[in-house]
């Protein structure tokens, strides 16, 4: 009976990519990268390489009429990945143009094995192996010949035991017809589309053999460090981190650091819940955020601040914030996220926000606002922004985070919205804050809409904004007609009597 071979997995030095492939890059594997001109194939072919090789793991990096090595390695060494001492040692590149032009795919196959028996390298790249494929188009049989071609080098590649990468620019259309897609046995799909004057870069695992990649279109972003995916985030629903524990079993609450608030939620904010808090310009949603993150540190339980509208420094030149707010981010009690770009994905954010929330072992979460977050995303995401938030609340709420978002809202007065786009439906808590016309001044009231699974307050009341933060006032059950902006006194209840009296 033949016995189980162990597949061992190579962590390519990509961030994000070694997830969405399911471990890693199985070693002695025969793999495509492919795409359209200009979507990173060779920037990650070169940054898989760097990540693979090494000291006693040598490299060869062919390149096919293309560009040459020269002004490949031009552009590639401005990324940090790559390694100008490392290039002639265990990395060598090798220009195949010449055997191409002048030759026939038996004589590239020749100067292929003889390369690879002088250096017996640990990875090998063809870039671009597409220009191959033209090259047995002179020949009658063009087809026949380079699946022979194609089987041969995958077959020899693997006994030398490399791990092999063959680059090159193909449409989706061609992935039944062409050889080299059933020879392979990984295939990595880069995409590029822009939309508006956002660049939005894709990637898919189309197959991975031996492995469970995770499933559909990943985002990604080239930078000065190289290519970053995104991988998207599933939570498996056995796997929860529900802070109760056990079904049924009552949750945990955490302060808002707002008294009055607290007993309006019933309490606090139940662990693992999701809260909008949602209100006008300047009602104080941002105050509410950073005193739920304040109070955190207080306990014991670091937060994270994604930030889409203010910079951070404007929550420790503001009450309640200041410099207690500002000696917590220094301390690293407090993680801040702040990127105001036009063209994010919500992947993209989402992968910061656990990251951050791991670095920090944060257990509260702040989003302000969603108002920002969305004119953050490139036009195509904003598009099914309701769907991703959704996706974003499952993932957070589902690891035990606590998180509040603030979102903007007109006080129109003629109609009672909770949230924008339709998303109250998404959160576990809702918060409103509105402003009144009172005795000639705008007043403050705020209301717990809803608490999921709690009872809470169903009063309208009053609040103030001190240099101490926020200070909740007393129900205002005297007034009728608060939501429309301007209430009145009920008759017969004290507050009319007495202002009756005072008129007398």
């Amino acid at each position: 009976m033949t016995e189980k071979v162990a597949i061992r997995q190579l962590p390519t030095g990509v961030p994000g990519l070694d997830k969405i492939l399911g471990g890693g890059v199985p070693e002695f594997s025969f793999n495509l990268i492919v795409g359209a001109p200009g979507s990173g194939k060779t920037t990650l072919a070169q940054q898989i390489m760097f990540g693979l090789c090494g000291p006693d793991r040598h490299a060869i990096y062919f390149t096919v009429v293309g560009e040459p090595p020269l002004k490949m390695l031009r552009y590639q060494q401005q990324f940090t990945f790559f390694d100008f001492e490392r290039v002639d040692k265990s990395i060598r590149y090798v220009n195949l143009s010449p055997d191409l032009v002048e030759g026939t795919l038996d004589k590239l196959m020749a100067r292929i094995v003889q390369e690879v028996e002088a250096t017996s390298p640990a990875v090998v790249v063809v870039d671009s192996f597409r220009t191959v494929a033209r090259v047995s188009g002179r020949a009658g049989d063009g087809d026949l010949e380079l699946q022979h071609f194609v089987h041969q080098l995958a077959i020899r590649l693997t006994a030398w035991q490399a791990t092999t990468f063959l680059v090159g620019e193909y449409q989706p259309s061609e992935v039944e017809r062409d050889p080299v897609f059933t020879v392979a046995d990984g295939l990595l799909w880069l995409y590029q589309s822009i939309d508006r004057n956002s660049m939005v870069r894709k990637i898919q695992v189309m197959k991975m053999r031996g492995q469970a990649p995770i499933p559909g279109l990943h985002t990604f972003r080239i930078t000065e460090r190289g290519i970053d995916v995104f991988p998207r985030v599933i939570v498996d629903p056995e796997k929860k981190k529900g802070a109760s524990g056990k079904k049924g079993a009552t949750r945990e609450r955490l302060s808002t650091g707002i008294k009055g608030l607290d007993e309006m939620l019933g309490g606090g904010i139940p662990t693992g819940y999701s809260v909008l808090v949602a209100g006008p310009s300047g009602s104080g949603k941002s105050v509410v955020a950073t005193q739920f993150i304040m109070a955190g540190v207080r306990n014991d339980e670091p937060g994270v601040i994604a930030v889409f509208e203010k910079r951070p420094s404007k929550y420790s030149e503001t009450p309640p914030g200041g410099p207690a707010f500002e000696k917590m981010i220094r301390l690293g009690q407090v993680g801040v996220i702040h990127t105001r770009p036009l063209d994010l994905s919500i992947d993209e954010m989402l992968y910061e926000m656990i990251e951050e929330i791991e670095r920090y072992k944060a257990r509260r979460l702040v989003i302000d606002s969603l108002s920002g977050f969305e004119l953050a995303l490139a036009p195509t995401f904003r598009e099914d922004f309701r769907e991703s938030l959704y996706r974003m609340v499952s993932v957070l709420t589902g690891i035990g985070i606590t998180m509040v978002m603030t979102a903007e809202l007109e006080d129109t007065y003629t109609d009672l919205r909770f949230s924008p786009h339709g998303t109250a439906f998404l959160t576990d808590a809702i918060i409103m804050q509105r402003y009144i016309e009172l005795k000639g001044q705008l007043r403050r009231v705020m209301a717990v809409i809803k608490v999921r699974g709690s009872a809470h307050s169903k009063d309208l009341r009053s609040f103030e904004i001190t240099e101490d933060g926020m200070v909740v006032g007393e129900a205002m059950g005297h007034y009728e007609g608060l939501l429309t902006g301007r209430p009145y006194l009920i008759a017969g209840s004290e507050t009319a009597k007495k202002a009756s009296r005072k008129k007398r």
